[in-house]
């Protein structure tokens, strides 16, 4: 029995430092951001600006404003995951301008040419900064902006939609909450106790006023399709667009319906497009 108290101590220990070292660590496994920024979108013969921000705490933020195909486009703000830079977007932003819109992409602080290391917080300083950017700067009336936020993108997303009035708000990918997809990939650890982050996408959803459209792969391996459901159902009479794919490619292999999808939920809500 002395052994087997042993192993069991033992055992406990190594858990409670494995725990302790991802409480500690958990930036680096939540936010994955490269600094190197190889692409931009010259390479896919669209014309751009680089654009500097600054946050309201301060920290110097860079991206791209793409002008659309007519002087009078709606403007995307677009607000991407937790992986890589803006180098890494250069499919969507060809897929938005195909649909007639601008686009606006930044980096959040420590991703790309940004300043920064990346928080919660931040992120969402970094988000009313692009916004301030769009609607002080370039005098873009809210009613023009669309706000498009996929996986992380999309928490930061909802958090920047309940405090102003865009013309639409797009949710790509989108978890409840950081608690709860912690853990269902992580069910042998205490992730509502460990996590620093709370990325509450649902409990902002009701806060919301501007039509809201969900899309989401039940394909999908890294956030399940039953949260979108799940924000769904909290948005009232929102839409669900359903792709098809994996997390990180669905918005390329749902083709033309994901297109589809969107212009008739931007056109729905009052924006103009050119003819596809």
């Amino acid at each position: 029995m002395v052994n087997v108290f042993r192993i069991l101590g033992l055992a406990g220990l190594g858990y409670g430092l494995m725990t302790g070292l991802i409480f500690l660590t958990q930036d680096r496994l939540f936010y994955l951001p490269s600094s190197n920024v190889t692409s931009t979108p010259e390479r896919i013969g669209l014309d751009y600006e680089d654009v500097e921000l600054v946050s309201g705490d301060g920290v110097r933020l860079h991206g791209w404003f793409l002008p659309g195909p007519e002087g009078d486009s709606p403007v995307l703000l677009f607000l991407h995951g937790n992986a890589g830079n803006i180098g890494h977007r250069l499919h969507s932003l060809q897929q938005f301008h195909e649909l007639g819109l601008a686009v606006l992409i930044i980096d959040y602080r420590g991703y790309g040419r940004s300043a920064g290391r990346p928080d919660e917080a931040g992120t969402y300083a970094d988000a009313r900064a692009a916004w301030q950017y769009l609607t002080e700067e370039r005098s873009i009336p809210a009613e023009a902006i669309v706000v498009f936020g996929r996986s992380l993108g999309a928490a930061v997303a909802a958090e920047l939609a309940t405090g102003v009035e865009p013309a639409a708000v797009i949710l790509e990918s989108a978890f409840t909450s950081a608690a709860d997809l912690g853990a269902r990939h992580y069910p042998w650890l205490p992730v509502r106790a460990l996590l620093r982050h709370e990325y509450d996408t649902l409990g902002r959803i009701d806060a919301i006023t501007a039509p809201i459209l969900f899309a989401h792969s039940p394909q999908d391996e890294i956030v399940p399709f039953e949260q979108a459901e799940r924000l769904h159902a909290a948005a009232g009479d929102a839409r669900l667009l359903e792709m098809q794919g994996g997390h990180n490619d669905a918005f390329l292999a749902t083709g033309e319906a994901y297109s589809d999808g969107l212009r008739d939920f931007l056109l729905d809500a009052g924006l103009s497009l050119p003819e596809p």
